[in-house]
């Protein structure tokens, strides 16, 4: 009865507020420096970036005291309203949305613009927090698994249409939410494959990845079912069936290729197949013969996905990053640039104002998505190094939150707001030194930006008021 008879300032987890505001003022100091104008040195010259982010770090403040005073009942009744609102200012976007760098992401209001595919990941948490809190909600169902699917893929796919790529690949941080809540690791360790196997198309050639993948499943049914006798007659039926539709190519004089051989003749074994799984009731043969096309149809898709749905600047940085391109006075000059602000640095650094890439502009969007740059260049090694552990002992804070929730609402939320955060983080410090493609989004609390600051805040204030509630509310 004492805790509830608190007042809420006691039951702040203070620790996390002040590593918030640790990280938001380095940010500030980095993004002053990364934009400074000797002609215009004042920190609260709002003709600035510097003067700008002063006014949205002030008002995030505002949001956060607001955060704090709006009880944890509100975010849980209003979750789904929440979602569908956000849903509608998506859809608003791409009717009245400002285009910038080719992408119609922004609502201007007045003289500044909001970026609706912020703020649509906090509805989305909220929202997926209370769908999966209900009792007996279980992800081993495959009408929650689809539902919560159709939940997160719907603000995905208008953020799409935009198009920003970068805001959709953000939404893959809820896999782990997911996988907390009881995900099968089968479906994780499936959509590892996958993605391996999109990487490993674009690199090699399609052909070599297709007889890998049939050689690779051969030797997995031999493991599995044990009885060569078996592994040996599939094999049988599909060089047979392959023989069979090269003849029929050439009888038709069609032009083929291997790929088309194969995935052809994969068909056609399935198709003769079939009657065999039921007379000998081969489950796992026929899981693996599945897992076979399914990837073989895949592997055809990806370079149809790569070439028609991605845009040219994206399918070039995806390249870039996986070394099949090389382009450092193109689309790879500003990693290049990044990583050599960053290599110039060396240990201590040049320090603060004294960056020579910094403060020549060469490289470029240095304030918002290569802000990491700039710590490199004049903070050093032991700048990089500092920022990269207090982030994750940030995000470690919010787990444990997280995990001392009594509310299942508002332990889902809590992991949403730890997996939005640590693939933010995780991405925009991999690009700036060329482990990720370049796909524009922010460092949190870190890049200049007023959409992404209001929205961070909100979405970690928002479990803050939640975590001072959990002894009060369990819903």
């Amino acid at each position: 009865m004492e805790y509830r008879r608190s007042k809420i300032p006691d039951r702040i987890d203070w620790l996390t507020v002040l590593m918030y505001l640790a990280l938001v003022i380095f940010g500030f100091v980095n993004i002053y420096s990364s934009a400074f104008r000797e002609d215009h040195s004042r920190i609260l010259d709002f003709s600035q970036r510097y003067g700008k982010q002063f006014y949205w770090i002030v008002t995030a403040f505002i949001l956060a005291v607001m955060g704090f005073m709006i009880n944890t009942r509100f975010y849980y009744f209003f979750a789904y309203p929440l979602y569908f609102l956000s849903l509608l200012s998506l859809l608003a976007v791409l009717v009245v949305g400002a285009t910038i760098h080719g992408s119609r992401s922004w609502i201007p209001i007045g003289a500044f613009r909001i970026q609706p595919a912020e703020f649509a990941k906090v509805a989305t948490s909220l929202a997926l927090a209370k769908y999966l809190s209900y009792y007996n909600r279980s992800l081993d169902q495959f009408k929650t698994l689809l539902n919560v699917s159709l939940m997160v893929f719907a603000p995905a796919a208008l953020i799409m249409l935009q198009p920003d790529m970068g805001s959709v690949l953000v939404y893959m941080a809820f896999i782990l939410v997911l996988f907390r809540e009881g995900l099968p690791v089968s479906i994780l360790i499936v959509g590892f494959l996958f993605v391996l196997l999109f990487i490993l198309t674009l690199v090699l050639d399609k052909t070599i990845v297709i007889l890998g993948l049939l050689v690779l499943i051969i030797v997995i049914h031999l493991f599995l079912e044990k009885k060569v006798n078996y592994t040996l007659k599939g094999i049988a039926l599909i060089l047979f069936t392959g023989i069979v539709v090269w003849a029929g190519y050439k009888l038709m004089h069609k032009h083929f290729s291997v790929y088309s051989i194969v995935f052809v003749s994969l068909i056609v074994a399935g198709i003769v197949f079939i009657p065999f799984i039921y007379i000998y009731k081969l489950k796992k043969s026929a899981i693996l013969y599945a897992v076979l096309l399914g990837s073989v149809f895949f592997a055809f898709s990806v370079n149809y996905v790569f070439n028609n749905i991605l845009e040219e600047h994206q399918r070039t940085r995806i390249n870039i990053a996986l070394g099949i391109e090389s382009d450092p006075y193109g689309s790879g000059y500003n990693v290049n640039q990044s990583k050599i602000a960053i290599g110039s640095g060396g240990f201590t650094g040049k320090g603060f104002l004294h960056g020579t890439q910094t403060k020549f502009n060469f490289v470029p969007e240095q304030s918002t998505d290569f802000i990491f740059c700039t710590v490199g260049e004049e903070w050093g090694f032991i700048g990089t190094f500092l920022v990269i552990a207090f982030y994750v002992l940030f995000l470690l804070r919010i787990l444990m939150l997280a995990e001392r929730q009594r509310s299942a609402f508002n332990r889902i939320y809590g992991y949403s707001v730890f997996s939005l955060l640590s693939l933010h983080m995780l991405v925009n410090i991999g690009m700036t030194i060329g482990l990720f493609p370049v796909i524009g989004i922010p460092l949190p609390f870190f890049s200049y930006g007023g959409s992404s600051m209001w929205a961070f805040t909100i979405l970690l204030f928002i479990f803050l008021r939640m975590d001072a509630d959990r002894m009060e509310i369990a819903f």
